[in-house]
């Protein structure tokens, strides 16, 4: 057995694993005389304590599939879990300053408008409708942001309304930008606005290993961020892959979660160098969730995350940047958190006193699960504690959407504290909105 995979995995867990589909294929590098850092994998979320087994409750009126038979999620002990809504492919989402849950879904072009009411069923409406890919959702007082595909647009909100609508930030690239004739893998986008008033936004890699994005103009692979007032976009953090996790955290810092490559190569010398291995695949490279700063460089394509769960430190991707030309990987400030390979964060949101401890204070992430690992990446909800301007280690919140054969009967997308002090959570995969309560 090789060593790192003594070092990574047992044994029994490397059977029967297929190989792994990327979004792009890379030549094969040529190897080199230099040598990669040693790598070690990213634990996987260790045990919370005080999470229990409980059934999902679902009232008769939305107990459709796959709630047509008895579900159980694992929760914080004494805490309940229940459908509080369905609708069709819900994505991120956002509070209004009343008191409303907005939801959006990129596939219908709509955002949602969700009332509560007395009796826990609440009133489903669309705010807007005919958009290109809604995503994003983020308030600033009484505007509303959205991260439309191929803008980013402000709304005043008023009255259970959003009107006057102008955009902060257009032209962006998406499925139909001409240059990329439909091949772009992450055209949704997703916005949040610091507390000074400046609007990030997202713009997602073509691809797997699309190098092209960081010379693109617009940029792709990046945060961007309109200054104070409006103004032309600009950078702010660079070789982003994916980060649809974007947030202000309580100290007023920008932080995203970050979908990472898929089938990196093997980065160690010796005769595995520069090969695709499943095994090496399914646990690497860990995915990213960073403090921004201005410049701040994540480093894809050329560098990988490694190690982990905190301070992750990069490596060479030996297929995109084999003798370090493109790229001094070494120089780049470590990442300051992770997730496991292949988790697929997406929606991020910070929670500051709204929960009961130990949930008190914290970041809230919607984990979709892998699409190509095996055994699968489970889903679930993870937290990161809030301590000194950082976060800790990942939690499970919300776990039990993956039977024990790697199926599924859930995927959690986003999750946002609400003003009643429970976690309301979506998932695209159930067409569910969950409700997460304390006791």
């Amino acid at each position: 057995m090789r060593a790192w995979l003594r070092h990574n995995r047992t044994g029994a867990a490397l059977l029967g694993v297929a190989l792994l589909a990327g979004c792009t294929d890379a030549p094969a590098p040529q190897p080199t005389s230099s040598s990669a850092a040693p790598t070690t994998t990213t634990p996987a979320a260790p045990p919370a304590t005080g999470l229990a087994a409980a059934p999902v409750q679902v009232a008769a009126d939305r107990a459709e599939a796959p709630f047509d038979e008895p579900r159980e999620a694992v929760v914080p002990q004494g805490w309940t879990l229940s459908v509080w809504a369905r609708t069709a492919k819900p994505r991120l989402a956002a509070w209004t300053p009343d008191g409303e849950l907005l939801v959006s879904v990129p596939s219908e072009g709509r955002v949602l408008r969700f009332t509560p009411s007395a009796d826990g069923a609440p009133e489903e409406s669309v705010l807007l409708d005919g958009l290109d890919q809604p995503h994003g959702l983020a308030f600033a007082g009484s505007t509303l942001y959205v991260a439309q595909s191929d803008q980013i647009d402000a709304y005043d909100y008023a009255d259970g309304a959003a009107v006057n609508p102008r955009t902060v930030a257009g032209g962006l690239p998406d499925g139909r930008s001409p240059e990329l004739r439909g091949a772009y893998a992450h055209a949704l986008k997703s916005v949040a606005v610091g507390d000074d008033g400046a609007v990030f936004f997202s713009i997602g890699s073509t691809g797997n290993i699309s190098a092209e994005d960081r010379t693109a103009d617009p940029p792709r692979a990046t945060i961007m961020r309109v200054p104070p007032g409006g103004g032309p976009a600009a950078p702010f953090a660079t070789g982003v892959r994916n980060g649809t996790g974007l947030a202000i955290a309580p100290d007023g810092a920008v932080w995203t979660a970050v979908n990472g490559r898929d089938n990196v190569a093997f980065p160690e010398p010796g005769p595995d160098y520069g090969q695709v291995i499943p095994e090496y695949v399914d646990d690497h490279p860990p995915e990213q969730l960073a403090k921004l700063a201005p410049g701040r460089e994540l480093g894809w394509p050329y560098c990988n995350s490694d190690g982990g769960p905190a301070d992750l430190p990069f490596i060479r991707d030996v297929q995109t940047n084999p003798d370090g030309n493109q790229l001094d990987c070494a120089s780049l400030p470590p990442v300051e958190q992770s997730f496991g390979a292949h988790s697929a964060p997406l929606g991020l949101s910070f929670v500051d006193g709204g929960l009961p401890e130990p949930y008190a204070s914290g970041a809230l992430v919607g984990i979709h699960g892998s699409w190509n690992r095996q055994p699968p990446r489970p889903p679930e909800v993870s937290f990161y504690p809030w301590r000194d301007g950082g976060l800790g280690n990942q939690q499970t919140l919300v776990g039990g959407f993956q039977n024990q054969d790697g199926s599924r009967w859930g995927r959690p997308v986003a999750a946002v504290a609400g003003p009643d002090g429970a976690v309301y959570i979506t998932d695209d995969d159930a067409d569910a909105i969950y409700r997460l309560a304390p006791p």
